[in-house]
């Protein structure tokens, strides 16, 4: 019996992309649209070569400002999702807890964090934490509570602790939530960080746009955002090249089945 071969769709993305410019730039020069209202891609890189000097400078402002914030929620979601996933009473307990905090829009605590830490990078960093933990708790939650009851009766008859079945069973058991939660929060600690800029710096990616919008320069506001999303897209596709060579396992039967 002839297996089907999985296609290689690599170069849709692309295509689509490229679609997408075509019919933007033909919007904009059919019917004449002012580059103060919605700047054509032409008139975008235009702006990208122009300022090139000033956007990478505050691009890696952004940059490592939003790798700081995002450490920090690896760290604390990893040891909360810990928490939360070890214990029935602690799920209980918490988990609702954690859902409220996450419903507070983060933007909300920008001016808390200026009168605490003042205008600067602190603000962007905690607030790139603060919005990019959740997923990772919730994730890492997940996979520890959900251990399999019967999995564990067999551990537990064969001698084994309970602190032996979630570092040596469940933690590995974890990680494919947990490469997950990594490429969802990695976007939202860009999210975070610009949202903060925007506000509370006087550098960064946020920073740059807002100064830009208020002297109309549309074209270096749209290359910002397409800054932010070519590192948000860098970091995505990292984490998923090191979620698929460490979590290979737990999807290896999957392109048998394509």
């Amino acid at each position: 019996m002839a297996t089907k071969k999985p296609t290689n769709d690599a170069w849709a993305p692309w295509a689509f992309f490229i679609a997408i410019l075509i019919v933007w730039q033909g919007v904009c020069t059919g019917f004449a649209v002012s580059e103060f209202i919605f700047p054509s891609p032409i008139a975008i890189v235009k702006s990208l070569i122009e300022f090139a000097g000033p956007i990478a400078d505050h691009a890696w402002q952004t940059f490592w400002t939003t790798l700081a914030g995002f450490g920090i929620g690896v760290v604390v979601g990893l040891l909360l999702g810990f928490i939360i996933g070890s214990s029935r009473f602690m799920y209980n307990a918490l988990y609702p807890l954690m859902i409220g905090f996450n419903s507070i829009p983060k933007a909300a605590f920008v001016p808390i964090l200026v009168v605490w830490f003042g205008i600067g990078t602190v603000p962007a960093i905690l607030t790139a934490f603060l919005i990019s933990f959740f997923p990772i708790v919730v994730n890492v939650a997940t996979g520890l509570a959900t251990l399999e009851p019967e999995l564990e009766d067999v551990l537990r008859a064969l001698g084994a602790k309970r602190i032996d079945v979630l570092l040596k069973v469940g933690l590995p058991r974890s990680l494919p939530y947990f490469f997950a939660s990594l490429k969802v929060s990695i976007t939202l600690a860009f999210v975070g960080s610009v949202v903060s800029e925007t506000v509370a710096a006087n550098k960064g990616i946020g920073y740059l746009m807002m100064s830009a919008g208020s002297s109309m320069r549309m074209g270096l506001v749209f290359a910002g955002l397409i800054v932010i999303s070519a590192m948000a897209m860098v970091m995505y596709v990292a984490f998923a090249a090191l979620e698929k060579r460490m979590t290979g396992w737990a999807t290896r039967g999957m392109d048998s089945r394509q």
